[in-house]
């Protein structure tokens, strides 16, 4: 009964996530549109920089939601309502601390945003009053929002996205209207911090609804702080493995422009663009099964923690070859369509780009998995990442520009992600060997070369039908490689993989 309540709620929430992620990217397709028509592209520029300034800032929150997502998993499973008020009250007392920090390092940031915009239309009274708010909005979650890690613990992340995806949308489209009717950048900014707080408002309410037992004490938590090391403890792990992933993300197109051109960091981030909002659908939907992987190893049997990591990694396989099938095929045509061939990078480099999300899409599962053990220790495992990337990036990037610092990006995931994390799973996790994951691994992969291979071979025969520069053409195409990978990859997998049609089976039940 567990188990069918756990597939109930991830496919809840990713449900709700799926719906919502849809209605906001084509709610931002409109309103950037009358943003910069009305506001201008140097307000939203403006914006976009002072929030990316408060980002920065954020990273002052150390881990410490998920380090209290995961000590949440056991007595959530047990039911024990005095300890979760107890770790609720330690998580308050922490995040005000960070709340007190962040508005600490916010001010002293505020002095030189005269310098950080030197030479702008604006004054610098909307400039203080825009920065100002988002500071106030970004503290709120700080100061009132932490109990929504309750939530997301419990598998109910689906009411934390309803409510604030709703909160702005509504707050979207308000703002449209006033740009377009008054132009105000103030009006916007007030829009902006008035539907952060009648969020947080709102967002408590439903959270004392769901959890009416829940009497956290934030003024408790400093006394209760010492019952609870480990929060700490895996704080400062995930913190490390948080910067590591933070310094890649943020160096590549340093390593691109370094080794490549200025002109070729644009090109590559165009790709990286559309990758990266489909990526971000993925996250989106097999992200919530995370909490549910949490409460699974919380129950303690072994043997069902292991066989639905089997089912997890093989829906994962089976939609990283469906993602990077289709984006090898179809995304140099929506490359011509939307912006011109000569934006185009070569088909080498798009191989590499795919082959680069399926390992992050495949491998996804033994991320969840070790969170879920709270497996945070190998500290040293991120800096060997980074260390990697970069002497590989430099190497590679001298000698073969872009080509090379997309495979630093590769070896460094393969070999800590893909070599190094499912031995470190499997050894202090499961307790097994590790031999085991790669005999399975390795099924899942010859299936999805003969998937492509039988595709491919089909695909071939259709070019002379489309031409895809045309983008009614390119749709069709699109669709046509869609289908045909799906089907004949779902064919394949559901013959010669069990947990497959079971993990199917469960699904179509519920």
């Amino acid at each position: 009964m567990e188990r069918e309540s756990r597939v109930k709620k991830s496919l809840l929430n990713a449900r709700v996530n799926l719906i919502f992620y849809f209605l906001t990217l084509a709610l931002s397709f409109f309103s950037r549109k009358i943003f910069l028509d009305t506001l201008g592209a140097d307000f939203v520029g403006l914006t976009g920089t002072l929030q990316n300034l408060l980002g920065f800032l954020n990273l002052a929150e150390l881990g410490i939601g998920s380090a209290i997502g995961y000590v949440l998993y056991k007595p959530l499973f047990d039911h024990d309502e005095s300890k979760i008020n107890e770790i609720i009250s330690v998580f308050g007392y922490l995040y005000r601390w960070i709340g007190f920090i962040i508005l600490g390092a916010g001010l002293v940031l505020a002095c030189f945003l005269p310098l950080i915009f030197p030479d702008t239309k604006f004054e610098m009274g909307i400039i203080f009053f825009a920065y100002f708010s988002f500071l106030i909005s970004s503290l709120i979650g700080y100061f009132a929002n932490y109990k929504q890690t309750l939530l997301g613990a419990d598998q109910k992340n689906y009411v934390v996205t309803a409510y604030f995806q709703t909160a702005t949308i509504i707050k979207t489209l308000i703002q449209m209207a006033s740009a377009y009717y008054t132009g105000s950048y103030y009006l916007w900014v007030v829009i902006e911090l008035v539907f952060g707080i009648i969020y947080s408002i709102i967002l408590n309410w439903k959270i004392n609804q769901v959890y009416p037992w829940l009497k956290s004490e934030v003024r408790l938590g400093k006394q209760l702080f010492k019952k609870y090391p480990e929060v700490m403890k895996y704080s400062k792990q995930i913190f490390i493995h948080q910067i590591a992933s933070f310094f890649q993300f943020q160096t590549t197109p340093l390593f691109v422009y370094a080794f490549a051109s200025l002109k070729l960091v644009t090109y590559y981030g165009n790709y990286t663009l559309i990758v990266d909002k489909l990526c971000q659908l993925m996250n989106t939907v097999l992200g919530s099964t995370a909490a549910g992987v949490g409460n699974l190893i919380a129950e303690g049997n072994m043997a069902k923690i292991e066989s639905v990591f089997w089912e997890i990694t093989g829906i994962r396989s089976w939609i990283a070859g469906i993602f990077a099938f289709v984006l090898y095929n179809t995304l140099n045509g929506l490359i011509i369509w939307w912006l011109g061939e000569h934006y185009l990078l070569s088909d080498s480099i798009l191989l590499l780009l795919t082959l680069k999300i399926y390992i992050q899409i495949a491998t996804g599962s033994i991320g969840q998995f070790v969170s879920g053990f709270g497996l945070f220790a190998d500290v040293w495992s991120s800096f060997l990442q980074v260390i990697l990337f970069v002497i590989i990036a430099i190497v590679g990037g001298y000698w073969w520009g872009l080509h090379g610092i997309i495979i630093a990006a590769i070896a460094s995931i393969f070999f800590v992600v893909g070599i190094w994390k499912p031995y470190y799973l499997y050894t202090y996790g499961f307790k097994q060997s590790v031999w085991r994951y790669w005999y399975v691994w390795s099924q899942y992969v010859i299936l999805t070369v003969v998937s492509v291979f039988l595709s491919y071979s089909i695909l071939s025969q259709m070019d002379v039908f489309f031409n895809t520069k045309n983008i009614v053409h390119w749709m069709m195409y699109s669709t046509c490689v869609l289908v045909l990978y799906s089907l004949i990859s779902f064919i394949v997998y559901y013959i010669f993989i069990k947990r497959f049609r079971c993990i199917l089976h469960r699904f179509i039940k519920k």
